[in-house]
């Protein structure tokens, strides 16, 4: 099992009936999955930048990557229905809280001037997005093989009621707020 899961079940879990006076324990807020995607523009022109774009992926999350397509045409971007445009992954159980172990304890110190992560990007369901701007952050991506720097979208699915409680969780497994 892993470390943030070990620390949810035994710590977590008693802190966040504390704090907000669950009568259940399958009231208490946990983390369902955690999405990355990765959306590349010059996809349109160039299909071999998103196999590129998906091994790097598959790299970070350590799971395979799905190719995600556009749903409309647009023709101001020149993009067809069905068009390749991206990837994702959809990380759960273990996965997920490795990936999460190693976001917050490696990579996002990491990042160049870093004073920590905006408390405001909940959407009001207990749902936290992160955006990443370069690739290069993750330790498992060789400085020296990656021919673009690419950003990325981490969602943060809770099964949280409030955004408060979310916060909570995620301040509970070390995720760095700005003050």
């Amino acid at each position: 099992m892993s470390r943030l899961k070990d620390l949810y079940n035994d710590q977590i879990k008693d802190a966040m009936v504390k704090k907000f006076g669950y009568k259940n324990p399958m009231e208490v807020p946990k983390l369902d999955k955690i999405v990355i995607n990765m959306a590349i523009g010059e996809a349109k022109e160039n299909s071999k930048i998103l196999d590129v774009a998906m091994k790097e992926l598959e790299t970070i999350a350590g799971q395979k990557a799905v190719l995600t397509r556009a749903k409309n045409s647009i023709a101001n971007f020149k993009i067809r229905e069905g068009m390749p445009l991206g990837c994702k992954v959809t990380l759960r159980g273990d996965r997920m809280y490795e990936f999460l172990d190693r976001l917050v304890n490696l990579s996002l110190p990491r990042v160049r001037d870093f004073r920590g992560v905006s408390a405001d990007s909940f959407d009001g369901r207990g749902n936290y997005a992160l955006g990443i701007k370069e690739q290069i952050i993750f330790p498992e991506i060789e400085y020296d093989k990656i021919d673009k720097v690419r950003g990325m979208d981490v969602i943060i699915v809770t099964t949280a009621k409030t955004d408060e409680e979310a916060r909570e969780l995620l301040t509970q497994f070390n995720m760095p707020f700005k003050k």
